[in-house]
């Protein structure tokens, strides 16, 4: 490990301590600052090992874990104008032959969400329990074993404890077990199993009388404007994520058109907009999963029965409702929530590298041109599909404080083709930044970009002024 990235890490992770260290000031900040210490004293071991050629880890932290090995690399920590070199140093993404074979086994690399049983896990038997989890096709992280061990005693205990289960799941989570934990990470399904069966069964008969009263009638008992908004949805359904083919299927799209119109009538303030369709395909995937085996390349819909089909929708409509509960300002009129983000964005860019923020300024590329898109569809539309579910593993661990992260990561995003937008013009940054070449990325892509975003939360975190302008 360089002198300059374990100097970077040793003077940041000092800051931060120290200001934690007085902001401590009774026994639950205590409390909270132990926490932070076990997230933090991670960091090292897993940036060692990514510089080292190993398969990239999940959640990269900061840490001082070996001070003995920074004090002897480096007397004089580096400013703060090393991010750059920092950069630099992380954002290659090469690894191993033996890296490149795991990845190639990852949960979407083959756009595969298989699963070993058609209806969700059950947690009664250890033993039963341990060998389908070593049976997921998860991918490297997915499958560890400590943290196979850790899922299985979360879900299996008669109360999960969420704060935990948010902890293992933002490193991404065992494909076939996506569909409870993100019920679980919404509040859609309860921590208490006793409650979850019976919850869930009523639910789903909620959906089905919704949709029985609102979708299911005729265009004479609908108002001008509920006309026009089901018509908007059936245009968009058939574009939504137009390279995956298995969206192009007509069961798919009337399911998607069921979901979404029936949001949209029970969420006047914002009613339809164009984008939410997107928002809906993770969660479509992942409970299908539950019902359809192998790869998803390979679902055909009518393999399905209308009981089934059903279950499925209701549980993307109870989870798409739970996800833009928090956003629901970013599809109001003017969409104000996105406009506020996109701002913040372009404060965070110009604190993090003030030179392509400058750069941009000048051509006169305004963010809103392109980070518009980015956070009304959550990044959907700008890296491969297979990706997805594996970003939203992280979205819907950060609970509430999802937007504030969504920033964050955008700057990541935004940022790994800094060097390639420092030389271009204001038309050619337009073409790239619309078409950014991210059709081969990989997991090891995607879990950089995250870590860069979570490593800048956690040193801008107490420091929320950086964001005024």
């Amino acid at each position: 490990m360089s002198a300059r990235f374990t100097s970077y890490i040793y003077y940041f992770t000092h800051q931060f301590r120290e200001e934690e260290r007085m902001k401590s000031t009774n026994d639950e900040d205590r409390k909270k600052e132990s926490s932070l210490d076990w997230r933090l004293n991670q960091t090292l071991r897993n940036v060692q090992g990514l510089l080292k050629g190993r398969s990239f880890p999940g959640k990269v932290l900061l840490s001082r874990k070996t001070e003995d090995a920074v004090n002897a690399d480096s007397s004089e920590p580096t400013s703060t104008t090393g991010i750059s070199g920092l950069e630099n140093e992380l954002g290659t993404s090469q690894s191993s032959e033996g890296a490149a074979k795991r990845d190639s086994h990852s949960d979407g690399s083959a756009t595969s969400y298989a699963t070993e049983e058609k209806s969700a896990p059950s947690f009664n038997n250890e033993d039963y329990k341990a060998t389908e989890f070593q049976k997921s096709n998860s991918g490297a992280r997915s499958t560890d074993s400590t943290r196979i061990a850790k899922f299985v005693k979360e879900l299996s205990s008669s109360t999960v404890e969420l704060d935990t289960l948010r902890e293992l799941a933002w490193s991404g989570v065992p494909p076939y077990l996506r569909p409870t934990v993100w019920r679980l990470l919404l509040g859609y399904a309860p921590p208490n199993s006793d409650r979850r069966e019976g919850v869930l069964m009523r639910k789903r008969q909620e959906y089905v009388d919704c949709v029985a009263q609102y979708h299911d009638i005729s265009d004479a008992d609908r108002t001008e404007d509920e006309i026009h908004m089901l018509r908007q949805i059936a245009v968009d359904c058939p574009r939504t994520v137009p390279d995956v083919p298995f969206f192009q299927q007509t069961a798919v799209q009337t399911s998607l058109e069921r979901i979404l119109y029936t949001w949209a009538i029970r969420h006047p303030a914002s009613g339809y907009v164009q984008g939410i369709n997107d928002l809906a395909t993770p969660f479509l995937v992942v409970f299908l999963s539950e019902y359809l085996e192998g790869s998803m390349e390979n679902w055909v819909m009518s393999d399905l029965s209308r009981e089934s089909m059903l279950n499925v929708e209701a549980d993307c409509y109870w989870c798409l409702c739970k996800l833009l509960d928090g956003i629901q300002d970013h599809y109001t009129f003017a969409q104000p929530g996105i406009q506020r983000l996109v701002f913040k964005l372009k404060e965070l860019v110009r604190r993090i590298d003030e030179p392509i923020s400058r750069h941009m300024e000048e051509e006169g590329l305004e963010f809103l041109q392109f980070a518009f898109r980015w956070f009304n569809c959550l990044l959907i539309r700008e890296i491969p599909f297979h990706l997805v579910t594996r970003l939203w593993d992280t979205y819907l661990s950060e609970g509430d404080a999802f937007a504030e992260f969504l920033v964050y990561l955008c700057a990541s995003f935004l940022l790994t083709w800094s060097d390639q937008l420092r030389r271009r013009d204001f038309q050619e940054m337009v073409l790239l930044l619309q078409h950014l070449p991210t059709q081969n990325w990989t997991h090891q892509e995607l879990e950089m970009v995250l870590s860069r975003a979570f490593m800048w939360h956690v040193m801008f975190d107490h420091s929320p002024s950086h964001l005024n302008g």
